[in-house]
């Protein structure tokens, strides 16, 4: 390559880092700085957040009210992660083991719903649960139940829309972690004279924990923020933590403590996140001892 060529690569190098580097600052950094500016404001009725600097809004998050939402949204989402998990991981495994063609249909076909806005989709939901809805409809003309079942604003309907919305980010990963797993393996295994069950238990699950902790990581951390969800068909006893800070920027107005929310969840994340690298490294660890045994 010659100079003036080895230069422009360079130059075009730069200037996609320095766009890069740009749009990140703009779009990343500097709303996140804005947030935990305001976080320590103080609330105003004119003017949203004003001086000077204090942590009422960090104080408000530790109010034993705040606790009850914090912890309905945990179970909220931890369920729906289960429910996830347990549909998703067949799926994969199912997916994994397909042809190119085929594998790549059935993507195609789990994600065409997904090409439809999601609010669009949750209103979609909505009107299947309701009580003149498709499953009513049906349980009533089939003569199964004689009345409607409440399924709408429950808790039940908050399970449904998030693991609707948030399945295909579970059987992704879990799709990856089976397409590494070696056939060899459960071969031998079975050749050991290992059944089924410890075939599952000791070899294709560790295999796979990695694909099934990202999984629900990527699962669990956007569900407690999903308030449209709950908004739609939870109703108001079936909040997530994104409807107390979507309320708090939209209807009570107090911008500082929806701004110390935010950073609290966002800690949260970071620090599930930072639970999932060391797992992550664990189980590779785990992995690489085993292997030294064999």
């Amino acid at each position: 390559m010659t100079k003036n060529g080895l230069a422009n690569v360079l130059s075009f190098r730069q200037l996609v880092i320095t766009l890069t580097l740009g749009w990140l600052m703009l779009m990343v950094i500097a709303p996140h700085a804005l947030v935990i500016m305001t976080s320590f404001m103080t609330p105003d009725s004119e003017h949203l957040a004003v001086w000077p600097l204090t942590l009422q809004g960090y104080q408000k998050v530790l109010q034993p009210i705040y606790f009850d939402v914090f912890f309905h949204s945990l179970w909220l989402s931890a369920i729906a992660t289960v429910v996830c998990l347990i549909i998703g991981y067949p799926f994969a495994y199912i997916l994994a083991k397909q042809p190119p063609w085929a594998r790549a249909v059935m993507l195609v076909l789990m994600m065409v719903p997904f090409w439809t806005n999601s609010l669009i989709r949750t209103y979609a939901i909505k009107l299947i649960l309701g009580k003149k809805g498709v499953i009513n409809s049906v349980l009533v003309g089939t003569g199964i139940v004689d009345q409607p079942i409440t399924m709408l604003y429950t808790e039940f309907a908050v399970i449904v829309g998030l693991v609707y919305v948030l399945l295909p980010f579970m059987v992704l990963p879990l799709m990856a972690s089976f397409e590494k797993l070696s056939a060899d393996l459960t071969e031998a295994s079975k050749d050991l004279g290992a059944n089924a069950l410890q075939r599952f238990v000791h070899v294709v699950l560790p295999l796979t924990a990695p694909g099934i902790i990202a999984g629900c990581l990527i699962v669990f951390l956007p569900a407690m923020g999903m308030f449209y969800v709950a908004d739609l068909l939870g109703g108001a006893k079936n909040l997530l933590l994104g409807n107390v800070i979507k309320n708090q920027f939209l209807v009570v107005r107090d911008w500082p403590f929806g701004s110390a929310f935010s950073i609290t969840l966002i800690v949260m994340m970071a620090a599930m996140l930072w639970l999932y690298v060391i797992a992550n490294r664990f189980v590779q660890r785990q992995g690489g001892l085993d292997d030294e045994n064999l």
